[in-house]
Formats: C-alpha cells, structure tokens, sequence
C-alpha cells in the first residue's frame, strides 16, 4: 500500500494538514521554493526538526577528486558537488524562555499550503510552550520570480491567552552539518564546511556575509535586512561572525497582541566578479526588495504567475487528484528554468542535491519539450547555456580522439563528472538530444538570431561528433558501435536504435540549417563536401530490425540475449542495487524506456504495426527502475490504443513524487517526470507534434476522463485545445488577428481569434490486447484512484 501522507486533493495547492515527522525530508522537497537561481527547501523557519538543510544557488558547486580503483586513459579526473550555501530562511523564536520547537511542548495544529497560483509557502501554527505560553505562527515564503536575487519571508507571532515576551532571532549560517541518509550511489556526496569565511558586514540596517569554496574558488554572498512592526516597544541587536549573522529583535505582548517581522534576502556568486562587486549586488538588490516591500513582491509574483499559467495550464477533469499532480509538476518545472538564466537545469531543480546537483540529458530531453511550448525563453537561455560550455565539451572530445563536441553525461559546469564511463562517456545520445531540443526551440519560435548566435554551432560540433563515432561497413550501412543508449541497463552495445536514428536526425538537422544559413556556417568551417557526408550518413543509417519476432532489438543483438530472471528479484528494485551490472548487460532487461522513446522521438521512422508489435514486446521487459520511463511509454500507449495502459503511465508519472514512488524524494524532486506529465498528457493524449510544417494533433481521452485542456505557444501564437470523449475545440486566445494553422487526424484546419474550431474524436483501435509487465512492475491504477482525498 501506498501511503498519501497529510494532502488533501486540492486544483491548485498542495496543502500538510500535520507534520509528517517521519518524511521531513520528502516534505522539504515537496515545498521547496526556486526561481531557477535560488533554490530553498522546504525547512521549517526554525530551522529544527529538519532532515537535510538545504539552501542552493544555481551551478555554485565545490570541486571534488573522483577517486579510482583503476583509472584508465581519459576518465574525469574531479566530479562537482552541488554547495548548500548559507542558509537565510531561520527564524528562530524564544517564547519567553522556550524555544520554538514542535516536539516539545503542546502542538495544537501545523499546517502548511504552497500556492500554485501565487508561488507562496504559508505555514501556521498553533502551539503551547512546556512553560504553557500559548501563541501563534504564521509565515509566508516566496523566491521572487521577478527580482531574480531576492527571497522573502514574512513572519507573524501572536500572543493568545497571556503576556508573552518574544524574542525573534533572524540567522544567516553557513557550513551547515549535512546528514548522510542513504548508501545509494544516486544520492549525493556529503561536503564537510566547503565554505571558507571571506568577509562580514553589517549595519543597522543589512548582513551581509561572503564566503568562498575552497577548491572551485567560487566566491558567494548572502545578505539579508528587515522590517519590523510592532504596537509594543521593541529592541533590536545585530551580532555577525565569520559563519553567522544574527538580528533580534525582542517585544513583550498582550494577549491578541502580534508582532510581525519580514526578512528580505538576496544572494549572488561568481567564479569572476570580486568580492566588492558581489558585495554590492546584494545589496542593490536587498534595497530593490525593501523598496517593493512584502505587498509588491507577492502582486509582482503573482502578475509573472498568471502569465505562466495562461500559456501552461493543464485542466484534467475526472480525476482530481491527477490535476492537482499535474499543476503541482507544472509549478516545480517552472520554478527550475524561469529564472536560471545561461545556467544549468539540474535533474532535481533547486529542490535538492540528489545526483551531486548534476545536469543530465534529462534537461534537453524531458524539461525543454515543456518549456518551449510554455516559456520558450527559458528554454533559449537553457540551450544558451549548453552553448556556454561548447569549448569544454571540445576538449572532452579531442581527449577522446573524437571531431566536435562531446558533452557530458553529468554536469555542473560543463565538465564530464561521470565517473563510470559505460554510463557516462558511451552515452553519446546527449548530443543529438541537445540538437533535437535546439530544432524544436526554432520550431515552436522561428528565432533566427537565436540559430545565429549560437544554435548553428552546436548542431554543427554535434554532427562533427557523429561523423567520427560513426563508420559505414563494405556494403554502404552506417553504423554507430558500442554506445549506450537511455537504457543504462544495455551499456556499450552496437547500433542501439535510438541513438542510430537521433545521430541521423542531428545531421539531417545540421545539414538543413548550414543549407539555411550559409554565411554563419562558412564562418564555422562547414563546406558542401561535409554537409554532403553528413546527408549520406544520415540516409544509409543501420537501423536493426528481428524478422523472425517482427520487433526492433533495442541494439544489435538484443532479442538473442537470454530473458532476465523476474521470478527472482521480484522484490528487489531498483535493479542496480541489488545485480551486477554485468549481468544487466547481458540479459534482457531494460531500465528504462530507450527503443519505446525512439518511437516516440523519431516516430515517422516506424509503421503503426511496428509501434504496436514493439510497445508489445518492449512493456514486458522493461522495469521502470528510471524516473524517466512512466511518461514516455504513456506517450507510446496512447499512440497504440492502449489508453487505459497510457492512463495509468500518466497518472504515475505526475505522482512520483507526491507518493514518493521511488522512495527517494527527499534527495529533491524529479524534474524530468514531472515534465513528463505534461508529455503524457499533451502529447499522448492530445497527440501533440511539432514538425517542420506545423502542429499535429491526434487527440483521444481514456475512460475516466472527461476532458483535458492546455495551452501551448506556437509561433507567437497561444492555441488552446479543449478535449472531450467526441469532439475537440481548437481556439486562438491571443490578439484580434492571430492565427495558426493545425493538423487534426491528418487533416489542415485553420483557427482564428474569436473563431474557434470544433472537431470529432475518434477512438484508436489497438492492434494488440494489452501487454503485461514483469512482476510486480505494473503501473500504479489511475482508475483507482480518483477520491477527493489523499488519506
């Protein structure tokens, strides 16, 4: 059984109706706060109980050895941690002589609420201390989104049956203790005080501390400045040290009596800019934040957030808990990119340091899909980013003996961090899914100078990478052998099908925009003679294909490998810590969806028949032992008819993290699958593609929904799609002369502002009955589960 912990099932918050003392760490990740810069999870504002601390900056990291037990040529030499930085969210509250601390004294209720709509977390409190002073808390946080280093807290105490004298101590720390809670190797590494004290200042008014990583010589600041309102009289005391700053602020009160404290924060770092410089962009920015106010931070929150919503909103109706899921997902994705601004999107946001903070492929292939149809500018700065790291990714490349721009596997920086090079290194796919993600950005936008400035390049040194991995054999195929695909369950294998057809679709890609762009692509050495190579690759691509099973092998080779055991490790997921990966290798068994993700990703390469018979054969072998999996095999589901099968992929992929279905949120959420719940809906559902010609749509609702409507921007253009079981509504909502031409089931239709277009829905049929899954491996039931409430 599953456990749904304190939520109810609300459209738009996600709200704790008692603290879950036995999954604070889930509960930090769930309510963690980020704009894409700052990140804060979701620790209570006294600081303690907590299960990890957690403060972050976006890509401010420490360097660290990666130690071998047989190094080899080439391997990374230092990996890249992401820092928890000095910590501004503590409030800490004596009542009289007690501190505020909940598990103590008498807890009458907690409960907490973020706001979808408003990007604010509310926390309330009524509590009695052992001495049995009565009061009440109520906070309110937000990360701006519109001052991009600026956090904010508002803090309310009142006294409720007796006088009470508080004293309300606001902190800045650094060089937080970090607790180890878990031996997988997926959680991140534990840095002990990364942080070496630079310099403090104060003044009646401001704290600032700065402070630098001892090895990857990055300098940060943290500061922080009040205001204060009370009807008693108050004093107020500001103490600093080389890891603290303290203001406290002490009032005695009346019964019904409250004093009121907020706490404005901003942050800044740079590997570049001194200490003086960074001194002052904090506070500029803490005198921006003051001079706005709490009023103006949360009206200005709240203008940015319509606007998202406008463009991203999912409304699923029929299963509530499934629409709050999927705007809880919506929030967090946005909060991991809107303000990240030429900085990495790491796989868990800013919500935690699983995965060391690192940066996968999970950004291009799962996070911008979203992004570009909802905040394409995020997106842009995103593939900016990547752009940033080109030369380091060169040099990756010639290490390796390779042409062009190998980009690593994970990240901070940009250097490779992996240390395990089947895993890492052979995943060569990451390039042609930053070259995908770089198409469907011009797709969804037509921004040339974007391409210009820096799309060109990256899908040229992409397809420069191909053409030295690749070869063709004596009879005119071309191969690409021992790589690893997305499955990291088949390592090193030979002509893995979806990086064959995404290495052919990089260069087709590349080959079109040098054809489109002439000058920028001279500029960047290309001639006809290799643009003509890269054409000849792309058409004589081998892709594998068992006649006698009627099903593509994953790779070369694939379906002769001996079945996996699922009897046996029945009760033993994820696989990887309990198998070896050499027995992983070689048997069939694959982590994650990789043949059913090139159906999707490349699916004019297959017939209907061939998607139906390898969604058949594929569903029946493949673990889920990735978060990335659930939402592509909704989108592939949907596709074959199997809808209820997609339902439930949907409904899984939108819940990971609300059940905890991996039993590891509390490292940070899953960026990659809460996108993905937006792909399952929208493009399995709605049947959502993006071509060279436009959009297509091939909508269809499973049984259990009875409608399901989003926004996506195309073009300069908001097209809303409304669909029900019979029919679907196309309208534009943008100015009185927008337009956009669609495809519905195959067919041209035209839709204008004020003139909106209604069509049927027709059934799919699937070929096949639907297909079982390896014991114990079923998706969770999305039919099941449709209360109103989670108990």
């Amino acid at each position: 059984m599953i456990d749904r912990g304190p939520h109810p099932i609300e459209p738009w918050q996600l709200r704790e109706t008692e603290l879950p003392m036995d999954k604070l760490a889930q509960a930090e990740s769930l309510f963690a706060l980020s704009n894409g810069h700052i990140g804060l999870r979701g620790n209570l504002d006294e600081g303690e109980p907590y299960a990890i601390p957690g403060t972050y900056l976006n890509s401010f990291y420490e360097q660290r050895p990666l130690p071998y037990a047989e190094a080899g040529y080439g391997y990374p030499e230092s990996g890249q941690t992401l820092v928890d930085v000095t910590n501004g969210k503590l409030i800490r509250l004596l009542v009289d002589d007690s501190p505020l601390d909940v598990r103590y004294g008498e807890l009458h209720s907690h409960e907490r609420r973020l706001d979808f709509r408003t990007g604010i977390l509310t926390r309330e409190l009524d509590w009695t201390s052992p001495a049995g002073k009565r009061i009440k808390v109520t906070s309110r946080r937000l990360v701006s989104l519109t001052q991009r280093a600026v956090a904010a807290i508002e803090y309310v105490v009142e006294a409720v049956d007796q006088p009470v004298r508080f004293v309300v101590q606001s902190e800045l720390v650094a060089n937080e203790t970090q607790p180890k809670l878990s031996n997988d190797p997926r959680v991140s590494a534990v840095l002990e005080s990364p942080l070496q004290a630079v310099s403090q200042d104060s003044d009646d008014e401001e704290v600032i501390l700065v402070h630098r990583t001892r090895s990857s010589g990055q300098l940060m600041a943290a500061g922080m400045t009040h205001t204060v309102e009370c009807p008693a009289r108050t004093e107020v005391d500001v103490d600093v040290r080389a890891d603290w700053g303290r203001t406290t602020v002490v009032a005695e009160l009346q019964p019904g009596e409250s004093i009121r404290v907020v706490k404005f924060l901003a942050y800044g770092w740079s590997s570049l800019r001194s200490e003086t410089a960074i001194t002052d962009q904090v506070s500029a920015a803490l005198v921006g934040a003051k001079f706005s106010g709490w009023e103006g931070l949360v009206a200005q929150q709240r203008v940015f957030l319509d606007d998202f919503w406008d463009a991203a909103d999912v409304e699923v109706e029929g299963n509530p808990e499934l629409q709050q899921a999927v705007r809880f997902a919506l929030f967090h994705v946005l909060q991991s990119g809107a303000r990240a601004e030429r900085r990495a999107i790491p796989s868990k946001g800013l919500t935690g340091a699983g995965y060391d903070g690192h940066t996968f492929w999970d950004t291009e292939g799962f996070v911008l899909p979203v992004l570009i149809f909802t905040m394409p500018d995020a997106a842009a700065d995103a593939l900016r980013w990547r752009h940033s790291t080109l030369r380091m990714a060169k040099e990756r490349a010639e290490v390796l003996g390779l042409r062009g721009a190998a980009f690593p596997w994970r990240t901070i920086r940009g250097q490779e961090c992996s240390s395990y090079w089947p895993a890492g290194t052979a995943a060569f796919h990451l390039n042609a899914d930053i070259a995908a993600a770089v198409d469907s950005y011009h797709l969804a936008t037509g921004d040339d100078t974007f391409i210009k400035d820096c799309g060109l390049e990256l899908l040229v040194e992409t397809a420069r990478l191909w053409m030295s991995l690749g070869h063709h054999d004596r009879h005119g195929n071309w191969h690409l052998p021992g790589v690893t695909g997305p499955d990291e369950y088949s390592a090193v294998a030979d002509d893995n099908v979806f990086t064959n057809l995404m290495a052919a679709r990089n260069l087709r890609i590349a080959a079109s925009f040098v054809t489109r762009f002439p000058d920028d692509a001279r500029r960047l050495g290309v001639d006809t003679e290799e643009e003509a190579a890269w054409r000849d690759a792309a058409a004589a691509v081998y892709i594998p294909y068992d006649e006698e099973l009627g099903v593509h092998p994953q790779s070369e080779g694939f379906t002769d490998y001996a079945m996996w055991d699922f009897e046996a490790y029945k009760d033993k997921y994820p696989l990887l810590l309990h198998a070896p990966y050499f027995e992983l290798y070689r048997k069939q068994v694959v982590k994650q969806a990789d043949l059913t993700l090139a159906m999707f990703w490349c699916g004019d390469e297959f017939t209907p028949e061939q998607k139906a018979r390898n969604v058949d054969y594929y569903e029946r072998i493949t673990v889920r032992d990735s978060s990335l999996s659930a939402c592509v095999q909704a989108v592939t589901a949907a596709e074959v008819g199997h809808l209820d099968l997609a339902y439930d992929y949907a409904y899984e992929a939108a819940l990971i993290d609300l059940l905890d279905l991996h039993h590891n949120s509390g490292d940070g959420l899953h960026m990659a699958s809460l996108a993905g719940a937006w792909t399952a809906l929208v493009a399995g559902f709605g049947g959502l593609r993006a071509r060279a010609g436009g959009l297509s749509f091939q909508p269809v609702l499973p049984t259990g929904l009875n409608k399901l409507a989003f926004t996506v921007r195309w073009q300069g253009v908001r097209l809303r799609v409304q669909i029900g079981q019979e029919e679907v509504t196309y309208d534009v909502h943008d100015g009185p002369d927008a337009s956009i031409a669609i495809l519905h089931e195959g067919q041209e239709i035209q839709v204008a502002a004020g003139k909106p277009v209604t069509r049927a829905v027709h059934p799919r049929k699937p070929l096949l009955p639907r297909p079982t899954q390896p014991l114990g491996r079923e998706p969770l039931s999305a039919l099941g589960n449709t209360t109103s409430t989670r108990h």
